[in-house]
């Protein structure tokens, strides 16, 4: 979900200041924030397989700036404190993104440059669409945060996992994704459960397998899809790739055109583009506060734990807001 994101550095700065974060009992070298860095993110915050590298580090308003490379190739800015005790992988406007989550609006770009807002409108049985990468490790935290949302509101809301129409991981995303086009076309009662499956290691075909899917007609409506989208054709003719870097997934190419998703995750309800926290609990609300009247299902409770980004059990103290875009 590609947005704008007001950076207030210098009133962050003051905050840590006031907090006595910037009051550090020993400073580190940048070599040492660098390798802690690295450490610490390829151990806990991306998916295995997908290391991120360093490509700079300097000192900004008493903190190390540290700039991180992307598997994808996309490259962001963290910060750590000088004593690398505390890493923020990024900083926002608090109000900002509070505003986003309780009033449930989704701000667009008119013709003329001027933000526009939709509000999500209210259904009898919501339609809930979320748009993800299959290996996007915010797209798998999402993931799992909606599952048991999912579980609570059972057949009160429609829920779809729909795929961005370009790739950012790999040709194994690729395969991930026609792989799900078309278990939720031949088992689609055992999508949801394969989905949990999947979100616990990212192996697929290990659990095909251990739910006793159909193999052979999971195989064959692969092939017949990779053929009628062109998906492995495009993934190796590379005049085709978005931009020239992005491999195109053109399975879902008149959604995403519709909702204009940017990247992965994009939460859709009701036709609009929804803001919410990645927790089951916020997800939950935000369903809920789509129907025209709530059913007795939305007063359950669930989690309030964003669920670690990539795959495997776990959460963490982000707000969940990155995302893998172009």
């Amino acid at each position: 979900m590609k947005k704008s994101i007001l950076i207030l550095f210098v009133v962050f700065a003051l905050a840590l200041t006031g907090c006595g974060l910037s009051n550090v009992s020993k400073v580190i070298s940048t070599d040492e924030a660098k390798a802690k860095a690295l450490t610490f993110i390829n151990n806990n915050l991306v998916q295995k397989g997908s290391e991120v590298t360093v490509d700079g580090i300097s000192e900004e308003n008493g903190l190390y700036k540290i700039s991180i490379k992307l598997s994808s190739g996309q490259t962001v800015d963290s910060y750590m404190t000088k004593d690398g005790t505390k890493f923020f992988p990024q900083i926002m406007d608090i109000a900002e993104v509070e505003k986003a989550n309780n009033t449930q609006t989704n701000t667009n770009t008119n013709a003329t440059g001027t933000p526009t807002t939709k509000e999500v409108p209210k259904n009898d049985k919501p339609v809930v669409e979320l748009f993800v990468m299959s290996q996007c490790p915010y797209g798998t935290q999402i993931e799992k945060g909606l599952l048991p949302v999912i579980d609570a509101l059972a057949s009160k809301a429609s829920f779809d996992v729909k795929f961005c129409d370009y790739s950012m991981h790999g040709k194994a995303e690729l395969d991930e994704e026609l792989r799900q086009v078309c278990i939720k076309k031949i088992a689609p009662n055992d999508y949801f459960t394969y989905l949990k499956c999947f979100l616990n290691d990212g192996k697929g075909a290990d659990c095909v397998k251990s739910l006793k899917l159909d193999e052979g007609k999971i195989n064959s409506c692969v092939a017949d899809t990779d053929k009628q989208f062109n998906v492995t054709k495009n993934f190796n003719d590379k005049a085709t790739w978005l931009s020239g870097q992005y491999p195109i997934f053109d399975v879902y190419k008149a959604d995403n055109q519709k909702y204009n998703v940017q990247g992965s995750p994009t939460l859709v309800i009701n036709g609009v583009e929804a803001q919410s926290g990645r927790d089951s609990a916020s997800l939950l609300a935000a369903v809920c506060g789509a129907f025209k009247t709530q059913p007795k299902e939305c007063t359950v409770q669930l989690s309030s734990e964003t669920p670690a980004s990539g795959f495997g059990t776990g959460t963490t103290a982000s707000t969940g807001s990155a995302s893998c875009g172009n």
